[in-house]
């Protein structure tokens, strides 16, 4: 039996814990620096589960809230986070690795992007769905938590597909939100039109 590498070793340990701590020191000191110690401690895997919790408290958040408000409907509020939290997720770390990859020979892997991307991706999307709720600037937070998302990613493509070049790692991000954007907006339409449509 062959003796496994750091990264199959690393991955074998990633625990939800282990991932609320790495979350927390990248959110705390957000740099590629900090992504760089964490991007090989879990994979894929990992972080789809990870983001599986935040989809699932998104959507529990979401679907209270939705009982006191008429224009929306609990299921369709459980059902449409369930889906849209994961799905946008994957578009997003996928567009970024192939982006990074093809056009500007990034390194990285897929594990590596997905793992990097959840340990801002969870704990933000968690807080924007609590801030969503408030009344009146709900949308103004929600919009400085997008903001904050992005400089995250920034950070986030810089480390995981090594593009250290500003540029690089700038036209990755944009390309990949566009990507994002288009795909999410056909996922998002038919949700929309399949629990809020007449």
């Amino acid at each position: 039996m062959s003796k496994p590498t750091r990264y199959q070793t690393a991955e074998v340990k990633a625990t939800i814990t282990d991932m609320f701590a790495q979350s927390s020191a990248v959110l705390a000191r957000p740099g590629p620096a900090t992504f760089e110690r964490f991007e090989r401690r879990g994979g894929t895997r990992h972080a789809l589960v990870y983001v599986g919790l935040a989809a699932v408290v998104s959507a529990l958040i979401a679907a209270f809230f939705a009982i006191f408000h008429t224009d929306v409907t609990v299921i369709g509020q459980l059902i449409s986070r369930l889906i849209l939290i994961p799905a946008q997720f994957l578009i997003f770390t996928g567009a970024v690795y192939l982006i990074g990859r093809k056009l500007f020979k990034g390194t990285g892997t897929y594990p590596e992007v997905a793992y990097t991307f959840a340990l801002f991706f969870v704990p933000l999307t968690i807080l924007g769905t609590l801030i969503g709720i408030v009344p009146v600037l709900g949308w103004l937070l929600a919009l400085l938590i997008s903001l904050v998302m992005v400089a995250f990613g920034y950070f986030a493509v810089q480390s995981s597909m090594n593009l250290r070049d500003q540029g690089s790692a700038v036209i990755t991000l944009v390309l990949a939100g566009v990507a994002h954007w288009l795909l999410g907006s056909v996922v998002g339409g038919l949700l929309t039109a399949l629990f809020y449509g007449g």
